[in-house]
């Protein structure tokens, strides 16, 4: 499954959480896989793409950085590929012209 991590930085300051990346790394429990990572241009907040299949990795991980001034928001998402797959047989016959 994909999920959506949704970092929040405390007083839009990063610098902590880069700082100990820098020196110890993600921390990522094996089979949790990192995708990508996305920051918004204040620092506000970090999106990042995880992979795994049992959500209690991710549980692990977030606790791996407590006390770093950040929260976290896990969402399960789907790619839009696979939900077009989904949606496909509702989607009736394509409008003439079209």
């Amino acid at each position: 499954m994909l999920f959506m991590v949704i970092e929040r930085f405390r007083d839009d300051d990063m610098v902590p959480v880069y700082r100990r990346l820098r020196d110890g790394g993600r921390s990522l429990p094996e089979g949790l896989d990192y995708v990508d990572s996305w920051v918004e241009p204040n620092f506000s907040r970090c999106f990042q793409l995880m992979r795994c299949d049992d959500l209690r990795l991710i549980q692990a991980w977030i606790l791996q950085w407590r006390g770093c001034g950040v929260t976290f928001e896990i969402i399960p998402v789907v790619a839009s590929s696979e939900t077009r797959a989904v949606v496909e047989p509702y989607l009736g016959e394509p409008e003439p012209g079209t």
